[in-house]
């Protein structure tokens, strides 16, 4: 049962510019993630784009829905950033009717130490094993039908609407 993973950026992947303070991208931390949680899946896993989700334009999303399309997997990850995770949810679920799609995020950076990334993947790759087809959203914890879920701006966390 092979899982695919397609890496779209957000903070899961940012890093930190000591000098300036700012977060850029250099690559994906998933092999470091998957290697810290002693991952033992059948994974395929391949990088679309590194981006900040604020920045991801219905070109970048249509990049994401075809290469679900196309995919021999049935069953998905995607690591988006949280802003705009939802958007790109309802994207996928109209487009897309036969196959488990679990986007998910991280509100820490990885490079940080103390992200919340670890946790989110290892959930977003058991919810992909046992759930349904259909689009879901994993973080904290829990899973969330695409279009029942919102980032709550105030506390952080996810909440099912």
């Amino acid at each position: 049962m092979a899982i695919r993973i397609f890496v779209t950026g957000g903070t899961f992947d940012k890093e930190y510019n000591e000098l300036t303070g700012e977060l850029f991208f250099k690559d994906t931390h998933i092999q470091d993630l998957l290697l810290l949680g002693r991952s033992r899946l059948d994974l395929s896993i391949r990088t679309l784009m590194l981006i900040d989700s604020l920045e991801m334009t219905d070109s970048d999303r249509n990049v994401i829905v075809e290469s679900c399309k196309r995919c021999i997997e049935d069953k998905i990850v995607i690591t988006h950033g949280t802003d705009t995770m939802t958007t790109t949810a309802s994207v996928l679920a109209h487009e897309i009717k036969d196959k488990t799609i679990i986007l998910t995020g991280a509100m820490i950076p990885f490079k940080f130490g103390s992200s919340d990334g670890l946790f989110n993947l290892g959930s977003a790759l058991a919810f992909a094993q046992s759930l349904p087809h259909g689009v879901y959203v994993a973080m904290n914890g829990r899973y969330f039908n695409w279009d029942s879920v919102r980032k709550n701006k105030q506390t952080g966390f996810f909440d099912e609407i």
